[in-house]
């Protein structure tokens, strides 16, 4: 344990040390021994193990659609599109474009760069743990927080959540080595964690929140203005490159999360039951939480720690009260990391010291049931786009249109990319109602034909996607859509797959 600090990096002389420094040693100060350097390596390839099993089986859904839609331009059709429509997820879309263009666009590749980012989270949670209480909560972080259920789901996401949850992670852990030495060469980690928190996910910016609180205390303390000035600092330079973000994503919003209601009192407790994917788990992991805090040797690390893991909450359900909301249990996936740490400190202080593992086996068995149902083939929706793709090739002609219902519908399921992935690479029925594609239109989505009768001039036979659950093949469609296949084209063939149904028409006259 520090007694003092030294000359090179001092806080304050020993009488004025900030009471509650970790009581581990400076993470800079000294080489860590033995077995313990690879706690950090163990850690990341077990999450990322777990976080890669089973990410080939489940079919994609919406987002990852949309994800994969963006890496498959080229990075200036990819621009053009970010500036019509999601700006906020650009820095991902550019990476899952580099990664794809290396190792291709199956399901597992595509989520494979989220199940190394949750690995390189999970190294920074080891590193965390280890620096505010000891090494055994740092192997219990590493393996609680592969455990949760959340973290394999958003692992095997192609989307940016993952990427948040470790940039967050990291900016946490160079926090806690900037509050032992507050030197340029440690808030300069510190500012880039955050502008890449920021790049991957504005909303995870919140976090900037609970670290100003705890500078501040260690600040009120010491009475020193070194350590508040660096921060202030770092935190100013991490948010310089992101201004132009903001403001393009700003115009956005409206698109982008317009279909979010500001939350209730009651959200507030239905997101905790939702933020680990797994209700058992959740309680779990706030009842171990909670027992640092009665624990003196890790108080004080405990309650700072804690304010990274609850405080955002909150905080992001009162700025969504007066404007756009972004209160969203995936929108602060990232305050998972603290989580674990602090769960993990409170069962590894628990005695006599078994105690703390039959702890740790048993919350890790509460998830196994959400565990299994993450993996299975419809777990992210149930629109079964393989097996409509399939109805499709199985019939398909060359020539033959796809006429997927349109819409607020297409925006909210995305149901053209949902077939369209699965389709072999020799089955390309052309969109007959896209005026200007998906590409073209610089967007996600494509521009709608306005006079739909003569988009379908010359197109024989039509696959029509729409709803389920209907003896109507054309549910959902516009009026002038429906119309238009109704007066030239009768149904041949139709089948249900999940909550998608699929219809051949042939055009009469």
């Amino acid at each position: 344990m520090i007694d003092e600090c030294d000359s090179r990096g001092a806080i304050g002389p020993a009488a004025a040390r900030p009471r509650g420094l970790p009581v581990s040693p400076d993470p800079g100060a000294g080489r860590v021994r033995g077995s313990a350097r690879f706690d950090p390596l163990g850690a990341a390839l077990l999450t990322f193990a777990v976080a890669c099993a089973g990410s080939g089986t489940v079919q994609l859904w919406r987002d990852e659609l949309a994800s994969w839609s963006a890496a498959l331009r080229s990075p200036d059709e990819l621009l053009a599109m970010l500036g019509n429509v999601d700006a906020g997820s650009g820095a991902y879309y550019l990476l899952l474009h580099g990664w794809v263009s290396l190792f291709g666009d199956s399901p597992a590749m595509l989520r494979m760069p989220s199940a190394l980012a949750m690995g390189g989270a999970a190294a920074f949670v080891v590193l965390t743990a280890r620096t505010l209480f000891d090494r055994r909560a740092a192997l219990f972080a590493g393996v609680l927080f592969a455990a949760i259920p959340a973290v394999s789901r958003f692992g095997q996401e192609a989307r940016a959540y993952a990427f948040v949850t470790l940039a967050v992670a990291a900016a946490t852990w160079f926090l806690v080595r900037a509050l032992h030495r507050p030197t340029a060469l440690r808030w300069l980690p510190y500012g880039v964690a955050v502008t890449c928190a920021g790049l991957f996910h504005i909303v995870s910016l919140i976090v900037l929140l609970p670290h100003a609180l705890i500078v501040l205390g260690r600040w009120w303390d010491a009475r020193s203005w070194r350590l508040p000035t660096g921060y202030a600092l770092a935190v100013l330079a991490s948010l310089l490159p992101l201004l132009p973000l903001m403001v393009v994503a700003r115009g956005q919003v409206g698109r982008q999360i317009g279909w979010l209601h500001p939350p209730h009192f009651r959200d507030l407790a239905g997101l905790w039951s939702t933020l680990s994917l797994s209700v058992p788990v959740s309680y779990a992991l706030l009842a171990a939480a909670a027992l640092p805090l009665a624990w003196p040797r890790g108080r004080r690390p405990a309650a700072e720690l804690a304010l990274v893991a609850a405080l955002p909450v909150p905080a992001a359900w009162l700025i969504s009260q007066t404007g756009p909301s972004y209160f969203l249990d995936r929108y602060l996936l990232f305050t998972l990391p603290a989580w674990a740490v602090l769960a993990a400190a409170g069962l590894g202080a628990l005695r006599p010291r078994p105690l703390g593992v039959v702890g740790l086996v048993l919350l890790m068995a509460l998830g196994v049931g959400d565990q299994r149902r993450l993996r299975t083939e419809h777990a992210k929706g149930p629109g079964d786009g393989k097996r409509a793709a399939a109805f499709i090739a199985a019939g398909y002609e060359p020539g033959d249109g796809l006429a997927p219902v349109g819409g607020r519908s297409e925006r909210l399921f995305m149901f053209g990319p949902m077939v369209e992935y699965y389709l072999p690479e020799h089955v390309k029925p052309r969109d007959v109602f896209a005026e200007r594609s998906a590409v073209a239109a610089h967007d996600l989505f494509p521009t709608e034909c306005g006079r739909p009768a003569r988009c379908l001039d010359g197109v024989r036979r039509v696959w029509v996607v729409t709803w389920s659950g209907t003896s109507n093949p054309y549910h959902g469609f516009p009026p002038d859509q429906e119309k238009a296949l109704r007066d030239h084209y009768e149904v041949v063939g139709t089948t249900t797959a999940g909550t998608l149904q699929v219809t051949l028409v042939e055009r009469t006259r």
